[in-house]
């Protein structure tokens, strides 16, 4: 049949209808979704609060009862929605509950024997708790039992049942081996559970109140170790946990429990909105409360896929949670005191609501400029033109400040934030445009009081955090900074945190705008400061561009090959020629370097012009790079120093072309390693011979090696898993249907000895913990299997040998040998209390060794989770140059790395 044929249809006749407008709105107005009577109402219960929630409760109680007929999900559900997205109202969905708790007017005796209609609500709401607690959903678990807590000082809920359910919790902690991830979370619960119902807890003798905060500080005292390497100012010479202008979350919440419980609670009556206490006393006797059924915390899932290293470890990897440490940024009359129970429960409001908010920034900041409603009445100072409340709480806090410190201590949280630095520098920026007013000069105090820190010892990941948030917010604005604060700070030394903050902040600038826009923001003093921004433009750096080089027409031949799209083959063999003219004439020494190093410039010279310019030359030329790199590691080392030299100007285009490098394959993570801690000189105006340190821009080099290589590792995790499935489905199928062909696989379901080789004793080793058992004819059967249990394996390696290399290369600049030809004695001395408290007098040397010691901390930190896994083997092979070593700054690599691996508590 054609396919014309469709079109081949008669003339019917007729006259061709005309639509008006009104047949299409009919139309539409079918299709729309009508809100069910039920949709409704969970609407309004979620809504509550929008312009008065003390005096929409009466009215929405109401509608809720008059609702026919009742529907007890609907009215959970909605509370339930409502408490978990948005924490702050939980007090008034308490007063719900109480309402809903009394006998409605006009209600006969025969509907009052039964349980009351708040009784039924928070009996369906368990359910949805429940589910939460099945989970191991932590947010929403904490944010239910702050309603619990509220319930019970509102007596609809039995002390002895709200006792016991935060008794459980605790005793989470006492069980053997819990991560700090899950000890963190239900210790919080517990706290903050106690903190609201501490009041009415503390008066029944059947409260465990002291029990609860001993079995918190028992676990609290058992991670004090793992504090010491998370906290937002460095020190390396104390253990103190309690550093000035900081607070971790366990230690603050247990401080305000002890106060509490020393006062009996006094104060909690006065710290949060109780708005159930002004509706008469529920009488036991008429109605009991309700109990809270028995709970039991599941266990945390650990999933294991059984995949295995070529040295039996495991290569599971699970992320590694570590303390909470949030930064000062102002005194305590400014912001909320954390040690105090207004103050805990606000911050924890806050973070909830930045937490949950994270898909949308605008009604974030909206609600948070919005949260002092939700507060006791004084909490806050009233806005500009506002009334003065006549009833003062006698805080008075300022809400932008405690805003923004709120949205930059989880930016700043160690090793990693709780999201992409994105979106907290996104959200600040919503807040300023929402109330620029109020905002601004908050942001302005937290910049200054931040850039006094870094004097002080503020982590080096935070300053680098910090120095990324400033340039992206200065770029949202205009790039208007009071710069010539700071000209004084151009006294001090180069790389002093101030002159290395005002350098990586002016570059980050630049990268979002251009040079010279951002140069004429600065004072003449800084525009003519080289060590503070470049005076070039960042770009690239042809070196063999100039026909005064001796290499110049060797460069430009092959550079006419390149723009003429020449084969790989072509460059290459052209290339051979050169290296044997180069090699005639008698005046190298090292030919083959010089070779690698003008076809490099000359393949990233074609590439420079743009990002789809540079994948298109890489991808383009694949063959004549991989013939360049070879297999040995020289080779690579050349073609790596030729990426730098030619993008020394722009760091970030470094960073970029090592990670497509990578990508394709040319080098691997090991040489990147070993190339940054080769060529390492501090900052980008360092070189020579002095000792080796690291700066944020190598650190930048060193984390995309090892997220590279450790994500090739996930990857093929994850392909073996899959193909691991397939095959075992498919033996299944085969036994199930009695040894028959089944998807046209004959698959010998005996078990036979291995055949000896090299993919079977991958295999082999694999079987133990993967449970894996192949016959011997499975290299034939599923070769895809076969094939990605050797590329598991071979990148395993690669992971660890990337992993041993870089701590090599610690121990190198921090604690050389002495048979090192580069020493670093300020390794030895900055480690201690004296040398610190002489700082001012401190050189460049001393900054770049302190600043590499930053880094070694936040790579013991970072990749924990790896380190853990491995290590007996990278223990062994990186300390190796150290081994028996006591000087100072030995010790303090060994007890980091302890530290970071579990080893020490």
């Amino acid at each position: 049949m054609s396919h014309d044929r469709q079109f081949d249809r008669p003339h019917r006749g007729g006259r061709s209808r005309r639509y008006r407008a009104d047949d299409y709105d009919t139309h539409d107005r079918r299709r729309e979704a009508f809100a069910t009577p039920e949709d409704i109402l969970k609407g309004e219960i979620i809504k509550l609060g929008e312009v008065d929630a003390i005096q929409e409760l009466p009215r929405l109680a109401k509608q809720i009862r008059e609702q026919v007929p009742v529907s007890v999900p609907v009215i959970s559900e909605g509370i339930r929605i409502a408490v978990t997205e948005q924490p702050y109202k939980i007090p008034y969905y308490a007063a719900l509950l109480r309402l809903l708790h009394d006998t409605a007017e006009g209600e006969n005796a025969e509907s009052s024997t039964t349980s009351s209609l708040g009784k039924q609500v928070l009996e369906d709401f368990w359910k949805g708790f429940q589910g939460y607690l099945d989970k191991l959903a932590w947010r929403e678990i904490r944010l239910c039992i702050h309603l619990f807590a509220h319930l019970t000082v509102a007596q609809i809920i039995s002390i002895e049942s709200m006792s016991a359910l935060l008794q459980s919790f605790a005793a989470v902690l006492d069980e053997f081996g819990v991560s700090y991830g899950r000890g963190r979370n239900a210790a919080l619960s517990a706290i903050e559970g106690l903190i609201i119902s501490g009041a009415v807890m503390a008066k029944s003798s059947s409260s465990n109140t002291t029990e609860i905060i001993k079995t918190i500080q028992n676990y609290n005292d058992s991670i004090y170790s793992s504090k010491l390497l998370v906290q937002p100012m460095m020190s390396l010479f104390t253990e103190s946990r309690f550093v000035e202008n900081t607070d971790e979350v366990l230690d603050t919440g247990l401080a305000v429990l002890k106060a509490l419980d020393f006062s009996e609670f006094a104060e909690a009556s006065e710290s949060f909105p109780q708005p159930y206490l002004d509706f008469p006393d529920l009488d036991p006797t008429e109605s009991a409360p309700f109990e809270l059924p028995a709970i039991l915390v599941p266990p945390e899932v650990i999933e294991l896929d059984g995949l295995a290293t070529d040295a039996g470890e495991d290569a599971q990897v699970k992320k590694e949670e570590w303390p909470h440490y949030f930064l000062h940024l102002f005194d305590d009359t400014t912001t909320p005191d954390p040690a105090t129970p207004a103050g805990f429960l606000i911050r924890s409001n806050i973070l909830d609501t930045i937490d949950i908010f994270e898909i949308n920034r605008k009604e974030c900041a909206r609600l948070l400029l919005e949260y002092p409603k939700w507060c006791v009445l004084g909490t806050f100072r009233p806005k500009p033109g506002a009334p003065v409340p006549e009833f003062e709480s006698g805080k008075n806090w300022q809400l932008e400040s405690a805003v923004v410190e709120a949205v930059l201590g989880s930016l700043f949280l160690l090793p990693d934030s709780t999201h992409k630095s994105v979106y907290h520098i996104a959200l600040i920026t919503e807040l300023c445009k929402l109330s620029p007013s109020t905002v601004g000069p908050a942001v302005g105090k937290s910049i200054r009081k931040l850039y006094t820190a870094l004097a002080d010892g503020l982590d080096v990941e935070i300053a680098r955090r910090f120095a990324e948030w400033f340039a992206v917010h200065m770029s949202n604005f205009g790039f208007s900074w009071v710069w010539k604060e700071w000209v004084p700070d151009l006294a001090l030394s180069e790389q002093h945190p101030k002159r290395t903050f005002m350098r990586r902040a002016l570059e980050f600038e630049i990268r979002l705008s251009y040079h010279d826009r951002v140069l004429k923001t600065l004072p003449e003093p800084m525009q003519n400061d080289t060590n503070v921004i470049s005076d070039q433009a960042p770009g690239p750096t042809f070196e063999y561009e100039d026909p005064a080089n001796p290499h110049y027409d060797a460069a430009q031949s092959i550079l006419d090959l390149l723009r003429g799209r020449s084969k790989a083959e072509e460059v290459l063999s052209h290339i051979e020629s050169l290296k044997t003219t180069l090699e005639a004439s008698g005046t190298h020494v090292h030919v083959d370097s010089t070779i690698r190093s003008i076809s490099i410039h000359c393949l990233l010279s074609i590439g420079s012009r743009s990002f789809s310019h540079l994948l298109n030359a890489i991808e383009r030329y694949l063959p004549l790079l991989r013939g360049l790199a070879g297999t040995d590691t020289e080779s690579k080392q050349d073609i790596l120093s030729a990426v730098a030299s030619f993008w020394r100007l722009n760091r970030q285009m470094v960073n970029i072309v090592f990670d497509k490098l990578m990508q394709y394959q040319i080098v691997d993570p090991t040489d990147v390693v070993g190339w940054t801690f080769e060529n390492v000189t501090g900052d980008a105006h360092l070189s020579g011979m002095r000792p080796m340190s690291l700066s944020a821009f190598e650190w930048d080099l060193l984390r995309g090696a090892l997220d590279k290589a450790n994500g090739r590792v996930m990857v093929a995790r994850r392909k073996v898993a899959a193909l691991r499935k397939e095959h075992d489905d498919s033996v299944a199928r085969v036994k199930a249907s009695g040894g028959a062909d089944v998807g046209s696989m004959e698959i010998d379901t005996e078990m036979k000895p291995f055949k000896q080789g090299a993919v079977q004793q991958i295999i082999i080793l694999a079987a133990p913990l993967t449970g894996l058992f192949l016959p011997d004819d499975s290299a034939s059967e599923n070769p895809q299997l076969t094939v990605a249990l050797k590329a598991f394996a071979s990148l395993t390696r690669e992971q660890k040998g990337a992993l041993a290399r870089t701590i090599e290369g610690f121990v190198s600049c921090l604690a050389p040998p002495p048979s090192a030809g580069r020493q670093n004695p300020h390794a030895q001395t900055v480690v201690t209390e004296q040398a610190w408290e002489n700082r001012s007098e401190w050189q460049a040397d001393e900054w770049n060794t302190w600043e590499t010691w930053g880094w070694y901390r936040h790579f013991c930190r970072t990749y924990s989770p790896y380190l853990r896994n491995y290590q007996e083997t990278l223990g062994t092979v990186g300390f190796a140059k150290i081994e028996g070593s006591t000087s100072p700054a030995a010790k303090l690599m060994k007890k980091t790395w302890s530290i970071a691996t579990g080893q020490e508590a």
